[in-house]
């Protein structure tokens, strides 16, 4: 079997100088599962289970879950304080998806933003053979312009949990975001599936106008926290907003299914006095453990077991989501992005002490991170040396920082996407496109990724998940650092270390156009990504021109009378 080596690294660089609305689509609710998948039999799922190797077997349902959705701006408050902001059908988080795994989603978006393009990505999603339905501006489509609408079809190969979100500049973090929620069998057993808790930062600017000062001195601070769209927000003496609020019946085991949404926040998330027994990460399903602080990098997601076993020790108890300051942007609110977990008929004001765990921006254990259906990633000696490339961030002749690989930050066209050149057998791709191809099917391709910076990043790969082989700080030498390839940490987004190192594997088993981006959403927009093109002559045979070709005709008929133009990369 063919391999190849990529190597990446990070280098250092110096800079030289509204009113609240209604979130109930989004509330945590028991869901009803497939026959066979009870409380005392959640491993079970129809005619498959938790040992189904999900990569090669599962089920084809033969439903189709099919959503509309709208995205508006308009004037809102989550944590009291009223900004602009931009939403899918009116909410902050958007409308969880529900599937089943096996199912076909079918999801047709609106733009209704005035003055902006937009394109929606399902975060983890593997987008078997759908490589067109990644919804990523400048690469596997143009924006879809204001008053013109888009069609997304996949099918539900995976289950557990991840979210959507804008993947037009920064959109995302104005509210374009929602949980995703594909049904399926579990690791461990529980009663009720509360569904997806996102837990994000929040400014009260808007990031776009924030955008400025991210690039010429740095990330800007963050106003608040929010867990599930809300908070409360203190000024002085003043405190307005609300927590966000969770019953618990005593006796009763809760699946809950956290998200990092944030845009530039490392969180620590805990329960008073409570225990999560963790049962998949990403879109993986692990070997069950048990921990009461559990680390969350961005874009993240974990699947938590928690029982309801503290009633005698109290009523109510602080759910806490902490910013961990040594990779994160500094907020105001930082000691109190907090929920209130209660027993009894109302919430009130908890008195219970937290955790109080360690700094820290590292991945849970690979020790604890086991996946359940366990896989082996081929022998590395028969790697093959590449050019390396090189990452790393400096300012322009105006002092605006931007990320680059090998001289050339990511720069793409809104109205040229990776995949309109893949349809016109483009083979030399512009240098500033950051292009890796990789033509072999069924290839190990091992990414070697590298930092000198102080700054930890969560480096997040479409189309795969990939194997982590090794983690750590210092510099990576393959010599002397071993590489874990008996059924290693499996996921979509792991930690970079601040001044260290992280080594991925993923095979070429999906054509398409797949982007690797760092998910701080400053670093995202200032280029820090490359794509790998994989099975260029194959995804071309996937891609549906006519959909392709008349949505970046309306984006260049639309951005050509608007005057919009491009100032970030494209993504």
């Amino acid at each position: 079997m063919a391999k190849a080596r990529v190597l990446v690294g990070l280098l250092a660089a110096t800079i030289a100088r509204a009113s609240p609305f209604d979130s109930d689509a989004v509330n945590l609710h028991p869901r009803a599962a497939c026959s066979g998948n009870t409380a005392t039999t959640r491993s079970e799922w129809c005619d498959y289970d938790i040992s189904t190797d999900y990569y090669n077997d599962g089920p084809t349902t033969g439903v189709t879950r099919e959503y509309w959705w709208e995205i508006t701006e308009f004037t809102a408050a989550p944590d009291g304080v009223e900004r602009s902001v931009m939403a899918i059908n009116g909410s902050i988080p958007g409308p969880t998806l529900f599937a089943d795994w096996g199912d076909t989603v079918v999801v047709h978006v609106t733009n209704s933003v005035p003055g902006n393009g937009t394109s929606i990505h399902f975060h983890g999603i593997r987008q078997n053979y759908t490589n067109p339905n990644d919804g990523v501006s400048s690469i596997t489509q143009c924006p879809v312009p204001p008053g013109s609408s888009i069609t997304y079809t996949w099918k539900a190969t995976q289950y557990g949990t991840t979210w959507y979100h804008s993947h037009y500049g920064l959109q995302v973090y104005n509210g374009v975001f929602g949980g995703i929620v594909i049904n399926g069998p579990a690791s461990a057993n529980y009663d009720e599936d509360l569904g997806v808790l996102f837990l994000s930062d929040w400014t009260h600017e808007s990031a776009d106008n924030l955008f400025t000062e991210a690039q010429l001195t740095g990330p800007p601070t963050q106003d608040n926290g929010l867990i599930n769209g809300t908070n409360i927000y203190v000024d002085g003496d003043t405190t307005v907003g609300s927590r966000f609020t969770l019953s618990f019946t005593a006796g009763t085991s809760y699946r809950l299914r956290l998200i990092n949404g944030a845009m530039d926040t490392f969180f620590k998330f805990s329960i008073d006095n409570h225990t999560m027994e963790v049962i998949a990460n990403d879109l993986v399903p692990i070997q069950p453990f048990n921990t009461t602080v559990l680390s969350i990098g961005i874009g993240q997601r974990y699947d938590v077991i928690i029982r309801a076993d503290q009633a005698d020790v109290a009523d109510n108890f602080w759910m806490r989501a902490v910013p961990q300051t040594s990779c994160s942007s500094t907020n105001t609110m930082e000691d109190d992005i907090r929920g209130i977990v209660y027993y009894g008929t109302s919430p009130s004001t908890p008195d219970t002490t937290g955790y109080n765990p360690t700094d820290s921006c590292d991945d849970m254990s690979s020790t604890d991170l086991v996946p359940y259906v366990s896989k082996t990633v081929a022998s590395t000696a028969a790697w093959t040396e590449d050019e390396p490339v090189t990452i790393g961030a400096a300012p322009t002749n105006a002092n605006y920082l931007w990320w680059y690989v090998n001289g050339s930050t990511l720069d793409m066209s809104w109205s040229n996407p990776t995949l309109l050149q893949v349809y016109d057998n483009v083979t030399a791709f512009n240098s500033s496109a950051n292009v890796v191809l990789v033509p072999e099917a069924d290839e190990w391709v091992y990414v070697v990724i590298s930092t000198a910076l102080g700054v930890a990043h969560p480096i997040h790969l479409h189309g795969h998940d990939f194997f982590v082989l090794a983690q750590g700080t210092g510099t990576f030498d393959s010599s002397s650092v071993a590489l874990n390839l008996d059924n290693p940490v499996r996921r979509d987004v792991a930690m970079l270390a601040a001044q260290g190192y992280l080594v991925i594997a993923f095979q070429t088993d999906n054509p398409g156009a797949w982007l690797m981006h760092c998910h701080i959403g400053w670093h995202t927009d200032e280029g820090l990504a490359i794509q790998f093109v994989e099975r260029q002559s194959e995804a071309r045979e996937l891609i549906d021109f006519q959909t392709l070709s008349e949505t970046c005709a309306a984006w260049e008929t639309w951005q050509a009378s608007s005057g919009l133009k491009q100032e970030d990369d494209g993504i």
